[in-house]
């Protein structure tokens, strides 16, 4: 661990975030777990998927 990041933590455990940003990096940790669960569990969607297309052409 260099200096920098051990400043970093000594500013941090002085002027905590407020509770309202923690609620907000845990709900967004939470959102992209679900979907990482969801896309583990279901499988990406056929709709999604692009289609390839031969190398070299562009297909229309």
């Amino acid at each position: 661990m260099n200096l920098h990041w051990l400043i970093r933590a000594s500013r941090w455990a002085r002027n905590p975030p407020s509770p309202a940003r923690v609620k907000l990096v845990l709900a967004i940790i939470a959102i992209c777990m679900a979907l990482f669960i969801v896309e583990h569990v279901l499988g990406w969607p056929d709709w999604l998927t692009v289609n390839s297309t031969p190398r070299g052409r562009i297909g229309f």
